[in-house]
Formats: C-alpha cells, structure tokens, sequence
C-alpha cells in the first residue's frame, strides 16, 4: 500500500534535499524551462526501460505511476504560474496528489502513454516559465495552506518536485540507459586498462584452473573474455537486458541477474562461487543496499573465496554523464574506511583496497576480500 506523502517540503527552497541533492539557490530561473525540457528527456528513457510498470515493492510506485505524478504536477504548476501572471495574489485551489493517484488509477497507467503525455505537459510549462519577465518573478500566490510563493520561488519548488522524483527512480533509469547503449558502450570500454588487467591476474593467481567466478556487471563482455584465458569458468550477469543480449548474441550464456534482488545460486553440479568479480558494477547500487548485496554475494561464495570489487571514490551520490552514455547515471560515492567497513560487516575480510586513477582521473577503489571462514 502506498502512504500518503503529508510532508511539507517547502523548507527545500532553504536547504539542500540530503537525498536528491538539489539546491534550490542553485538554480537559474531565466532557464528553468530548459531544466524541465532535460527533465522529462529522463523519463522518456526510464519509460522505455524493462519493469516500467514494476513497483520495486508494495509500498513504492512503479516508474510509470511516479511519471503520471510528474505529469499532473507539470500540468498543476502551469496552472498556478499562469494564474499569478493574470491575477495579483491569488489563492490555489487545494490539489491532493495522493487522492489524484487513486482516483486517475495511476497503477494502471500505460508507458507508451504516459511518456508522451508528461513531455507535452513539461512543454507547456517550459514554454510559460520562457515567457516569464525578470520584473515578474516576484508576482505572488498562496498556496492553500497559507504558503506564500513568487512564481521564483514556485519555480524552483517546481523543479525540485520533478528532480527528486528523478532520483526516485534513479535505479531503472540506469538500467534503461545501459539497455538503450549497450553496444556503444561494449565499444567504449573495450580498451583493458592496467589497473583492471592487475586485478584479474592477481584473482586468477588467487585461484585453481578451473575454479568459478560470479560476474557482477559483465557489460560488454571484456573481462569475462580475460577471466577465461587465463583459465578460469565466468558466469556472466548484468542488471541490463541490453548487454545480456550482446553476450548472448556472441555465443555466450548470459542471465539477467539483480545482485540485491534475484537468487544468486549457481547452476548444478556448483554449489558455491570460487570468486566474485565486480568492476565498476556496484557503483550504480544504492548506500543503505550494498551491504546487502555485499551478505548475499558472500552467501553464495564458498569460504575462502576471492570478491575483487571496484567502485568510485568520493562522497555522498552524483549524476554522471561522461563517456559512451549520454543519460545520466547515478553514482554512489564512497571513502576507503566506510567502503571496508561495509565489506568486512558483510562477510568478508578486506586483503587491501587499491586507489587508481581511470581514463578520466577520476578515482576509484579496488578492494580485494576473501569470504571470511566459519
């Protein structure tokens, strides 16, 4: 069941969202049509991902009800700027978002739908909000619980409204933008760097030919490839529909596996990972998750085995939008200290972690765990 949202989130035009990370003083207003315009590009691809329609559990909506809401807030919000422009301090007519959700069936929207509807709806607004003259932002209204908005203010209210929703989301978006560039990104990152080669030939010299490793993230299918010369069994997996169907367009078994979600067990006559290898993968999985991920992947690995992990160093989350990809992606930062306490309160213990620079200096953490003994 979904719980009604009764907060009052006014107070963002004066802080930071900690989750979204949207700083309403941030934003420039002459462009905020702009902003919405890139808004809604997002949900196009969310839309067209797999699970659109998929609540990731009965207390959360699905991408498509969140994007139905986004429509209608679009639509609501024209409403109000177009009323402050006409009339001097109006008062809103009251609009219950949760009450619209029911009485709209926003669970049984349709994405091919919805898509297209919340784009035309941003275009409206973006399209008023162009129109707005400097002199005119400090034009009033009333909320109809007595909130005092300018359309400046209703403007970067607005916009943190669609962000955060963005954010809400940010999980099937990443999916959706791998499965749209799949094959761009095979290309991008068929280069081995030195780094990543060092840590498959010290997993491999960790391990008997033979031996079996879990890969969390396989991509385009590189280090799989590595993995195998020197001689070992790879069961390759990926969250992205899109690159499971290149590997298996290239002769490879290849399952679509969610490391937080999905039953990690190997295939008989296995019955433990020798190794778990995920580069670059657990990068897109949330704070409060990895931990999780990080027991269930120590469940399924046998005592004694290798985990060999990389993932971005810095702080707190961030859109990235460098490289193959042009959507957005969703990054989880983390500082050497916190990313080992994670991985020792999770089964395993920490060999070392390496710090690295990547292709674009950024920084990255390479830790090296085995499954701790019983």
């Amino acid at each position: 069941m979904i719980e009604p949202d009764t907060k009052d989130w006014t107070w963002v035009l004066d802080a930071p969202c900690p989750d979204c990370g949207f700083v309403a003083a941030h934003v420039d207003v002459g462009r905020l049509g702009d902003a919405i315009r890139s808004n809604a590009a997002l949900w196009s691809v969310v839309l067209s991902g797999p699970g659109a329609t998929d609540r990731p559990d009965p207390g959360t909506w699905s991408p498509t009800e969140y994007a139905a809401h986004v429509r209608d807030v679009h639509r609501v919000f024209a409403e109000r700027v177009a009323l402050m422009l006409a009339e001097d301090g109006p008062v809103f007519a009251n609009w219950d978002q949760d009450a619209t959700a029911l009485e709209q069936r926003y669970d049984l929207a349709d994405p091919a739908e919805t898509g297209p509807a919340l784009t035309q709806s941003a275009e409206d607004v973006a399209t008023l909000y162009d129109g707005v003259r400097p002199d005119q932002r400090d034009r009033t209204g009333l909320r109809s619980n007595g909130s005092a908005f300018t359309i400046d203010t209703l403007a970067r209210y607005h916009l943190h409204d669609v962000v955060h929703h963005t954010w809400d989301v940010r999980r099937q978006l990443a999916v959706a933008a791998y499965d749209r560039q799949a094959a761009d990104y095979r290309t991008a990152s068929a280069p081995l760097g030195d780094g990543v080669r060092a840590g498959i030939d010290e997993l491999a010299a960790r391990l008997a030919p033979g031996s079996l490793v879990l890969e969390i993230g396989s991509g385009g299918g590189r280090d799989a490839l590595e993995l195998e010369t020197r001689g070992l069994r790879v069961r390759r997996t990926d969250v992205a529909t899109g690159f499971v169907t290149l590997l298996r367009e290239a002769g490879h078994d290849a399952d679509v596996l969610d490391p937080l979600t999905d039953d990690l067990s190997p295939a008989p006559p296995d019955t433990a990972y020798d190794a778990v290898w995920a580069n670059a993968s657990l990068l897109h999985v949330a704070r409060t998750d990895l931990p999780v991920v990080l027991a269930r992947l120590a469940l399924v690995t046998r005592p004694g085995g290798v985990l060999r992990a990389a993932v971005k160093e810095g702080d707190g989350e961030g859109w990235s939008t460098h490289g193959s990809i042009a959507v957005p992606r969703m990054f989880t930062y983390w500082r050497r200290p916190d990313l080992e306490s994670v991985v020792t309160g999770s089964g395993w213990d920490v060999v070392r972690t390496d710090e690295t620079s990547g292709r674009r200096d950024e920084r990255w953490l390479s830790v090296l765990a085995t499954r701790r003994l019983p």
